[in-house]
């Protein structure tokens, strides 16, 4: 495996809008290998793909690894969901943005859909960390970041 590159805002692929992941091969189960690694060693809890320079709808998160337990998931093309009105502020940090962290309102709840590297389908109900991790990693997907929601700090 390798560590990959992170690119620092205000790179331009950090504001790209990615195309969905349509092989699901060998090159993919490695970029998503890579993709882990390197968020474990830079100590994050999730990176996306336009993070590392790839601009695809593709997103590596893991929620408790911090606490001792590891959970990676890799999701292509996600698709989230609110799940009721009931809101999170939270204190966000990215890893293209180091040093900054922002407080952003988001759903409590989420049902996230996704497919993995083998191009299996999942559903999940996400809430606490998890769900803020899933937003902030499919916001990059969409060439936003928390520092683009309005109060961000």
């Amino acid at each position: 495996m390798a560590r990959l590159d992170i690119l620092r805002y205000p790179d331009p692929m950090l504001r790209q809008v990615c195309e969905r992941v349509n092989h699901f091969d060998d090159a993919l189960d490695t970029l998503t290998r890579n993709m882990l690694e390197t968020m474990y060693l830079a100590g994050g809890r999730g990176l996306a793909a336009p993070q590392v320079g790839v601009p695809l709808q593709l997103f590596v998160m893991d929620p408790g690894w911090k606490n001792g337990t590891q959970t990676p998931f890799v999701c292509a093309n996600p698709f989230l969901s609110a799940l009721d009105d009931s809101t999170r502020d939270c204190e966000e940090t990215c890893l293209s943005i180091p040093d900054r962290p922002m407080m952003v309102t988001r759903p409590a709840r989420i049902q996230l859909c996704w497919r993995d590297a083998s191009d299996m389908a999942h559903e999940m109900e996400l809430t606490g960390d998890a769900a803020v991790i899933a937003q902030h990693e499919a916001d990059h997907l969409e060439g936003r970041l928390c520092i683009d929601y309005e109060g961000a700090e």
